[in-house]
Order: C-alpha cells, then structure tokens, then sequence
C-alpha cells in the first residue's frame, strides 16, 4: 500500500519546508504542488500569456515536461526553483492557479505520482482533492503578519527589494482568492489536523506532524 502525506495551507504558513523534513524522516516523495502552479505561472508569463487564455494555457501545459528530482521541480529539464518566489509570479501565481483546466492538468499529474510512489504533497487542495483518501492530513496556518515577515525575510536573504506592506497586502489578497474561487478552494479537510504555526518553530511542527505519522504508521500498513 502506498504511503500519501496531505498537507494544505495558505501561502506563507511554512508547508514546503515542514514537508521538505518530513519527507526526508519518512523516505517520501516531496511533490511541491505549489510549485506547479508558479512554475505555470512563470512559463506563461515568459510567454505573454495570459491566464484568461484557456487555450493558449493548456497548449503550454501539455508541451511541459515536468518532474521533481531532489525535492525541487525541473521544467524542461531546467532546475527552475529560484525563480518560483520572485515577486512577479507571487503576485500572478492565484489568477492563474484559480483556471478550472489548469487545476484539471495539474491534479491528474499530481495523482499520478501518487499511485507511483509514497509521497507527500503540499499545497491548496491536497486533503480535499488531488490525495482525498489519504491517510495522514494536515492543515498549517499562521497570521498574515507572521507569514508576511516570513516571505519578506526569505526574499531578503536572497537579495531581493521587497516592502513588508506589500507582501501583506499580496498575501492576504492570495487568501482571499485562493478560499473563494469556484473550483477547489482552500480549506481545511474534515479529517486533517490543523496546526498554527505563529509561534512555533520550524523544528515544532515537524515533530508533531512526524509523532502522529509514527504512531498510526503500522495501522495504516496492515
């Protein structure tokens, strides 16, 4: 029986660096379905198209070769991961993410991995679409201002101008879009487990989330 971790959040809630560690404890497939989405968003803004171009989206898509190698996603067989978090693709990622083909596209691929390997997701909609029946949920969350100083200091480090106020105003403008579009909103699974990460370190979630996988792993085998 395949293993599937879900883990769902708003953007700035520390999903992919929890799952990146908990992949690596458990010997998990780290699938960044976040990273699709932007790598979609990047590939379409480089070529001028627009995310009202349903056509022109979906010819995209299907000519992509997508993978992911060492917990980082490869486009075309380029390592594309540091151009994932530029503002830019922060601030169109949601339009172009809320497309019902886009979505369609990406879910397909999405479980197709999962049938393949034991992996673990983050992103919107894990626990409630793409990895319904997963065994072990998870739904991460923290205040706008925590993520906001989270994704400034991260753009920060990596010598990018940024302006707190905006990334406030862009993050809580992501959640607003990404709980209220038509198909598959944001929100929390009935059965995952919701974890604030506002106060809590990194190191923190990692060892609940990895306490609960331990205990009810051999249930879940048998």
């Amino acid at each position: 029986m395949r293993i599937s971790v879900a883990i769902d959040g708003p953007a700035g809630a520390g999903k992919s660096t929890i799952a990146k560690m908990v992949a690596d404890k458990f010997n998990l497939m780290y699938i960044n379905t976040g990273s699709m989405y932007r790598a979609i968003t990047l590939i379409a803004l480089e070529n001028n198209v627009s995310y009202k171009d349903i056509d022109g989206l979906c010819k995209l898509i299907d000519d992509l070769d997508m993978e992911f190698q060492n917990n980082e996603l490869i486009l075309n067989g380029e390592n594309i991961n540091d151009k994932l978090t530029l503002p830019n693709i922060s601030d169109n990622v949601s339009n172009y993410a809320a497309v019902p083909e886009v979505r369609e596209k990406l879910v397909y691929l999405q479980r197709k991995m999962s049938e393949k390997y034991n992996v673990i997701m983050d992103g919107r909609d894990i626990g409630t679409v793409v990895l319904k029946d997963a065994p072990f949920k998870f739904y991460l969350t923290a205040s706008p201002e925590e993520r906001a100083k989270r994704r400034y200091n991260e753009l920060l480090e990596k010598n990018i101008d940024v302006d707190y106020d905006k990334i406030l105003e862009e993050i809580k403008k992501r959640d607003y879009i990404d709980s209220h579009r038509e198909i598959n909103p944001l929100v929390k699974a009935k059965d995952a487990i919701e974890i604030d990460t506002t106060s809590m370190t990194i190191d923190d979630v990692v060892n609940i989330i990895s306490s609960y996988i331990s205990n009810n792993l051999n249930n879940i085998i048998k």
